[in-house]
């Protein structure tokens, strides 16, 4: 999988996606009823067949509240997860830019190694050519 700022954001994604699913199924499924003497059910034209809700029974849509709830409680704490292990936070700023020269360092001596490796590379095969050209067949 990728990094974890990529697990991040992925689970961020999934988070709001669940959000919009959770108000789906809210929009969905409730009672349509009226909470006080004031409130009214407004009536939208639909087309024919098709119902504005599809409401579930009082402890089905409790049991699904519930069990969306914790799905999206869980995703919150795996998103919580994945920022805990993100680096750098455990540091302070001082020493997030001695750990990057550190690095840097290291990456300079790599590349004298590296350059080094082609050169010799660069030697070698001059040095075959030169045997390959000095052969006479026979």
């Amino acid at each position: 999988m990728g990094d974890r700022l990529t697990q991040l954001q992925d689970a961020v994604d999934q988070l709001a996606q669940q959000f919009v699913a959770c108000i789906y199924y809210l929009n969905r499924h409730h009672n349509l009823e009226t909470l006080g003497p004031g409130d009214h059910i407004r009536d939208i034209k639909q087309e024919p067949g098709q119902q504005e809700v599809d409401p579930h029974t009082d402890d089905v849509f409790k049991a699904s509240q519930v069990e969306l709830a914790q799905d999206l409680i869980t995703k919150e704490q795996q998103i919580e997860l994945l920022i805990t292990l993100l680096p750098g936070l455990e540091n302070s700023e001082h020493d997030q830019e001695r750990n990057i020269k550190e690095l840097e360092e290291e990456l300079k001596v790599a590349e004298a190694q590296r350059q080094e490796a082609i050169k010799e590379k660069e030697d070698t095969m001059a040095k075959l050519d030169a045997v390959i050209r000095a052969i006479r067949r026979p």
